[in-house]
C-alpha cells in the first residue's frame, strides 16, 4: 500500500501524527469531506482562515483552521446558511480560529443563535407548514393502523 493509500485508509491522518500537527489540504479535504477547491474558495471568503503557505503555495492548516473550516461546513451544509450569512454571524459573534480551537467540542450553534436563525421568516414559515403537515399525516397513519 502506498503512503497516500495508507493515509486515506487512516481517514486522512497519518499514523502517529499528533492532534496539534499541521495538515495538508488533501488531509483536511478528506477529513471534512469537502473538495480542495471549496477549501481554497472559503479561504478567499473568510479572512479568519489563514493556512501557512510554503514553497509552491503548498498549504498547511493549523488545528484552529480545521475547527473553523468544520464550523463553516456545518453552517453552510447542515444549517442552510449562505456564505454572506456565515460571514455576518462570524462578524457578530467575533469568531476567531483561536476561539474555536480552545473549545474542546465546538458547539453546533453559535452562542445566542437559535436553530434556523440563518433562514428568513418566509423559509421558516414554509418549513413549519411542512412539519405541521407531516405531523398531521403521522397522526392519521397511527389512527388507521392502530
Amino acid at each position: 500500500m502506498t503512503s497516500a493509500a495508507a493515509e486515506a485508509a487512516e481517514g486522512g491522518r497519518r499514523a502517529g501524527k499528533s492532534a496539534t500537527a499541521f495538515r495538508t489540504i488533501s488531509e483536511v479535504s478528506a477529513e471534512l469531506d469537502v473538495p480542495q477547491h471549496v477549501l481554497r474558495f472559503w479561504e478567499s471568503k473568510f479572512g479568519q482562515l489563514r493556512p501557512l503557505k510554503r514553497g509552491g503555495g503548498r498549504r498547511y492548516y493549523r488545528p484552529e483552521d480545521i475547527a473553523l473550516l468544520r464550523r463553516i461546513r456545518d453552517l453552510l451544509y447542515a444549517e442552510g446558511y449562505t456564505i454572506r450569512g456565515v460571514q455576518k454571524l462570524f462578524r457578530e459573534q467575533s469568531v476567531s480560529p483561536a476561539k474555536l480551537a480552545r473549545a474542546e467540542d465546538p458547539p453546533t450553534e453559535l452562542p445566542g443563535q437559535a436553530a434556523g436563525a440563518g433562514l428568513d421568516a418566509r423559509k421558516r414559515a414554509e418549513i413549519r407548514a411542512v412539519l405541521d403537515e407531516l405531523t398531521t399525516l403521522r397522526e392519521r397513519l397511527r389512527a388507521v393502523s392502530g
